[in-house]
């Protein structure tokens, strides 16, 4: 079925776009989140009527995402102090909302939980690559060391961010 797109929608198309779509895909995603709506012919004339102001509300977005990706890329670097044992293993592991809470107090501005992405889960001390997607074509990078408690940075500038990592008690009694 054709499908007229409301939003940038990754692997589909763009804000405005005309894209042929599974009656499923877009009964089941693209209409309730308001992504999409059926290609008719009121909609088709609404859509010639209203492609002007998609594809500049498309491109404030995109600008707003690239000038928040030159904020988090000039950070460089992120610390996260967390409680480990011995062998250098974290009490539980490093999630993607905290690395998005850990960012978003560095650089001012929410940043979600799905745009986060790490290539492996972060289960001990080390230096980590993070990748932030902010837009379909908008992505940057910024390393994240993971600090036992008292040690001091060896990546990025200025001191780690204090943020605690829960408690091993806390974290035995989620597990269970």
């Amino acid at each position: 079925m054709k499908v007229i797109l409301h939003h940038s929608v990754e692997k589909l198309g763009q804000a405005g776009d005309i894209v042929e779509a599974a009656p499923g895909y877009f009964r089941n995603f693209l209409q309730p989140r308001g992504l999409g709506v059926e290609a008719t012919r009121g909609t088709l004339k609404k859509r010639e009527e209203d492609l002007a102001g998609l594809k500049k509300k498309a491109q404030q977005m995109h600008q707003a995402a690239v000038e928040k990706a030159e904020k988090i890329t000039a950070l460089g670097a992120i610390h996260y102090v967390a409680k480990v044992g011995e062998s250098g293993k974290l009490y539980g592991k490093i999630t993607n909302k905290e690395i998005a809470d850990l960012i978003e107090k560095e650089v001012g501005f929410a940043i979600d939980k799905r745009l986060v992405k790490t290539e492996n889960e972060i289960h001990a001390l080390g230096v980590y690559e993070v990748t932030v997607k902010l837009a379909n074509e908008v992505t940057t990078k910024l390393q994240l060391e993971i600090l036992r408690e008292g040690a001091t940075p060896t990546t990025g500038k200025g001191a780690p961010a204090k943020v605690e990592a829960p408690a091993a008690e806390e974290v035995e009694a989620a597990a269970v």
